[in-house]
């Protein structure tokens, strides 16, 4: 059995392991985070316990305090 074959179901579909499912979210949010920033020139992430605006520019800004 080859390892292309240990990867799929005997229908011939494709196993998702969470390595995988993560892997793609991690890179899917990069990519939407990017886009945002030229589209936007800002985005808002939480960080810390804060949400944090991080604009284009490098500079950082704290927004609100996340409440606990």
């Amino acid at each position: 059995m080859s390892s292309k074959d240990q990867k799929t179901t005997a229908d011939g579909y494709a196993y998702l392991t969470k390595r995988t499912l993560l892997s793609k979210a991690k890179a899917a949010g990069k990519k939407a985070a990017r886009s945002a920033m030229e589209i936007m020139g800002y985005v808002l992430v939480a960080e810390d316990g804060w949400i944090v605006r991080k604009n284009a520019d490098g500079t950082t800004e704290r927004v609100e305090k996340i409440p606990c």
